[in-house]
């Protein structure tokens, strides 16, 4: 229960960085907690991904797993320190601000919610993954429910936007609503993960020593094959993040967020690797096709029985919802603080919070039409389905870069300190002399993984040939995202909208 002494500390902390309380403070831990683990949604990403990471890597893609976790913690372990000191809404934008210039952050921050918007897109289109293998009766275009055909790449857009019109109505409610329907997923989600996990070791019908093999996948070598089997680990555990992302909205949150970041990424990461382990044992083969094709949904429907792994997949349906619920929330949150600081077009609509609800409206209704609309490109081509997916990553990867360069500079040059203490008069959160080591390995980490991602392999952009506009998609949109806040930019310099000396400064 919040106390007046409670209320008057938030309000004051919020002052200290020149806001006034709007959104309404009604998070506790676990609520704060659900914001990031539903935002990794283990079972929405892995269901998604599972078919790809196998189809390049075979067996042994399960240890990108470990390696692109241990990365994740470090770019979570800098996150939790600046959550502590920052509880601001717009975490990405208001840490690479107040880190660096406001320039600089302004381009974190506009990288970060278009990347945001496009993982809405990607998370609605993971219902193809599973409401066609629950009942036949969601395949409402054509017959072939692969999200890798024309039928199923048109059917899942079809399915992404019905979920985005739930998603944006229950955006624009109160934001307990929003705040119970998260964590009444979560827990289901965390259930099913563990109830899967438990049910496929038992299923098993090989050692996990298969892990070592290759099989027929790694045509271009083992190195080459984990570095694209690593796409499935790398789209699973981003968006960490929101648990700092809803800071304005949560009790005590410079205690909080901070533990809240890093056990949401550890519990999602230990959940995620035991379920794609348990995929690969209980698989009824690794060699017919079907994994490379159909993913976990076949494990779970061929080696449990129809009757209970449909009961899992539509657990997994409850998680993709909740996770675009989620991640549509932290681009509102985004969105809603950039304009507050009157940084984007539009920006007195945008930062409207509505005194009865405590949500910010219109940046739901732009997320949810943006969302929707980068959906259509499905239409075109199935490949879209792993560009909008990829583009997402390199993006939220990209901007967190944004900050953990920022935050080692300041490292450096002893500007990074621990001064202060959190609501229960406790040292903030800090990682002490480990700073320096796990700031540098997450930059080099989070660098590396983009260009990774962004590198267009024919081969995993372009399989059928004819589309070149898709084997460069990622390094496109990027670079249109990029010339399209330079030329927004201009534009109001050159207009004198805004004095960019005095309207860009950000407290630090």
């Amino acid at each position: 229960m919040t106390t007046t002494d409670d209320r008057s500390l938030h309000d004051r902390s919020l002052q200290e960085f020149g806001y006034r309380q709007e959104l309404h403070r009604s998070l506790g831990r676990y609520a704060s907690f659900a914001a990031g683990f539903s935002f990794i949604s283990v079972l929405t990403t892995v269901f998604q991904f599972f078919a790809f990471g196998y189809s390049f890597g075979g067996p042994v893609f399960f240890w990108a797993w470990p390696a692109v976790l241990l990365g994740q913690l470090a770019v979570a372990a800098c996150f939790a320190e600046l959550a502590a000191r920052y509880p601001i809404s717009g975490a990405i934008y208001q840490w690479s601000s107040r880190l660096s210039t406001p320039a600089f952050g302004w381009f974190a921050g506009w990288i970060m919610v278009i990347g945001q918007i496009v993982v809405v897109a990607a998370a609605a289109l993971a219902l193809q993954m599973v409401l066609p293998a629950l009942w036949s009766g969601f395949q409402l275009i054509g017959h072939d429910p692969s999200p890798v055909s024309a039928d199923g790449a048109a059917n899942a857009a079809v399915l992404g936007v019905v979920l985005l019109v739930l998603t944006t109505l229950v955006n624009i409610m109160d934001n307990r609503v929003m705040s119970a329907i998260n964590r009444i997923g979560v827990t289901a989600e965390i259930i099913g993960a563990a109830l899967i996990v438990v049910l496929l070791l038992t299923h098993a019908k090989r050692s996990p020593g298969i892990t070592f093999h290759t099989g027929a996948a790694t045509q271009n070598g083992l190195f080459g094959a984990l570095l694209v089997g690593s796409f499935t680990a790398a789209y699973v555990m981003i968006g960490f993040d929101s648990a700092g992302e809803m800071s304005e909205e949560t009790h005590r949150p410079r205690r909080t967020a901070p533990r809240t970041i890093l056990t949401a990424l550890g519990a999602a990461g230990l959940l995620g690797g035991l379920v794609v382990l348990g995929g690969l044992l209980a698989a009824p083969s690794l060699t017919d096709g079907h994994l490379a094709v159909d993913g976990l949904s076949y494990v779970l429907t061929s080696s449990l029985g129809d009757g209970v792994g449909r009961v899992l997949l539509a657990d997994v349906v409850v998680a993709i919802a909740v996770a675009t619920l989620a991640i549509q929330t932290a681009a509102c949150r985004m969105l809603f603080s950039m304009a507050r600081d009157g940084r984007l077009p539009f920006s007195h609509r945008l930062a409207r919070v509505n005194p009865r609800t405590g949500q910010p409206s219109a940046p739901a209704l732009v997320v949810g039409l943006l969302a929707a609309a980068l959906l259509l490109l499905n239409f075109t081509s199935p490949d879209a389905f792993l560009a909008i997916g990829t583009t997402c990553i390199v993006m939220l990867y990209l901007a967190y870069a944004m900050v953990t360069g920022p935050l080692l500079l300041r490292r450096l040059r002893g500007r990074f300190t621990a001064n202060g203490t959190d609501e229960a008069g406790e040292p903030l959160f800090s990682l002490g002399r480990w700073g320096l080591p796990v700031n540098a390995i997450a930059l080099l980490y989070g660098l590396a993984m983009t260009v990774n991602l962004a590198w267009p392999r024919a081969a995993v952009y372009d399989p059928e040939g004819g589309h070149w506009y898709f084997q460069w998609f990622t390094v496109l949109f990027l670079a249109a995202t990029l010339a399209a806040g330079a030329a927004y930019r201009a534009y109001r310099a050159r207009t004198a909208l805004v004095d960019p000396e005095t309207a860009e400064a950000v407290p630090a």
